[in-house]
């Protein structure tokens, strides 16, 4: 398979990318580089070989998920700058 010029024009403009003549050109070319490339991948022979979906045999370490006391409404508003009732007042920010 190979890549026209007609195939990056429309990959540029569903995309929103607008290439000069030049530009166009060596995008086909690299384009066509990189499917030269995986062409050759699709020759190495993986028969008996496991997919992998890591190179690493790390898990991810989790904690145990424990019930904590949390600061009470009072205690975590005691340093607020401003504040109003039981929240914290900040500037606005949002036109």
């Amino acid at each position: 398979m190979s890549v026209t010029k007609k195939d990056v024009a429309y990959i540029a403009e569903l995309a929103k990318l607008r290439f000069t003549e030049a530009e166009q050109e060596k995008m086909t070319t690299e384009l066509n580089a990189i499917l030269h490339y995986v062409d050759k991948l699709n020759e190495v022979d993986t028969d008996g070989v496991e997919p992998l979906s890591s190179i690493h045999d790390q898990v991810n370490v989790l904690r145990e998920d424990c019930l904590k006391p949390s600061l009470d409404n009072e205690e975590a508003l005691k340093n607020a700058p401003d504040r109003q009732e039981r929240f914290f007042r900040v500037p606005k920010v949002i036109g």
